[in-house]
C-alpha cells in the first residue's frame, strides 16, 4: 500500500477513527502541530548530551504518538488514553531536574545548542496546546492530554536548563546590558 493516496488532493483528510474532515479544521491543526513538535524532538535528542534527557525524549515521543492518535478520534473512545499518571510522572521528572537546576532569575535561551533545541521543542508544545485549548471550545478533549502537553512545555524548559548547567553555566537576564552600534 502506497502513502500515497491521493485522497487529499481535494483539502480533505482521515481521521484515525475514518472520518473525513477538512484539512484545515482545528483537530487537523492540532495534531498536526503534535506531529511537528514530534519531529523537532527527534531532531533534539541528537543534540542533547545527557542521557537521562534522552530517554525523557523518546518517551515522550512515544506518548505524542498517542495524543495524536487521541486527537484524530472522533466519536470513538480511544484505546489507551492519555491519563494522569502520564501527567504525574512529567511532574515529577520537572521537579527532579528543579531541584538539580535551581534557577535564579530569567534565563537568556540559546546558551548552547542542546538548550536551543529544546526551547524550540518548548515553544511548539505552547503552540500545539493553545491549539487543543481551542479544539476543547469545540469538541470535548481529555483533560490529562492537555495537561500533559502543558506540563511537557515545563520539562522541557528545564531540561535545556539542565543541558546548559551540565555545559558551562546558565546566562541569567543582566539588567544593566546595554546595546551599542559604532559607524566606522
Amino acid at each position: 500500500m502506497s502513502i500515497s493516496t491521493k485522497g487529499g488532493d481535494t483539502g480533505m483528510t482521515s481521521l484515525w477513527s475514518g472520518q473525513r474532515i477538512k484539512k484545515s479544521d482545528i483537530r487537523v491543526e492540532s495534531y498536526g502541530t503534535v506531529d511537528e513538535l514530534d519531529s523537532h524532538l527527534g531532531e533534539a535528542k541528537h543534540f542533547v548530551k545527557i542521557t537521562q534527557i534522552r530517554d525523557i525524549l523518546e518517551e515522550v515521543q512515544n506518548k505524542l504518538m498517542i495524543i495524536m492518535g487521541e486527537l484524530a478520534s472522533l466519536d470513538k473512545q480511544f484505546d489507551s488514553p492519555i491519563q494522569e499518571i502520564d501527567v504525574d510522572k512529567l511532574t515529577d521528572c520537572v521537579h527532579h531536574f528543579e531541584a538539580k537546576v535551581q534557577l535564579k532569575g530569567f534565563v537568556i535561551l540559546g546558551n548552547t545548542l542542546a538548550s536551543a533545541k529544546l526551547d524550540v521543542c518548548r515553544t511548539i508544545a505552547r503552540r500545539a496546546e493553545r491549539r487543543i485549548i481551542e479544539l476543547n471550545n469545540h469538541s470535548v478533549v481529555n483533560p490529562h492530554l492537555i495537561a500533559f502537553v502543558n506540563r511537557l512545555s515545563d520539562l522541557l524548559y528545564i531540561m535545556a536548563r539542565e543541558e546548559e548547567r551540565n555545559d558551562g553555566g546558565i546566562k541569567y537576564k543582566n539588567r544593566e546590558a546595554k546595546v551599542e552600534c559604532k559607524n566606522n
